[in-house]
């Protein structure tokens, strides 16, 4: 299942989705890790695969669970992370 989200042209030609996921005060609790992991992978089959995170987030737990989440998905996402 995928739907149309309007998108938009970067300077090096790639397109990516004007609306994406944010994983801020992701990556804190585990016992909600596969409840989180099921969110990310969910957001991207609908097309949300601008994903934006940062170390900071969980102290750094949201990009651990992101990488899981992403894994054999990981070249359909544009993923943005802040140091």
């Amino acid at each position: 299942m995928t739907s149309t989200i309007p998108t938009v042209r970067l300077p090096d030609g790639q397109t990516v989705p004007c609306l994406g996921q944010g994983t801020w005060r992701m990556g804190e609790d585990t016992s909600r890790r596969g409840e989180e992991i099921a969110a990310i992978r969910y957001g991207v089959e609908l097309g949300l695969t601008l994903i934006d995170t940062a170390e900071m987030y969980g102290d750094g737990g949201a990009e651990e669970m992101l990488g899981e989440a992403l894994r054999g998905l990981r070249d359909k996402v544009f993923l943005v992370s802040k140091v």
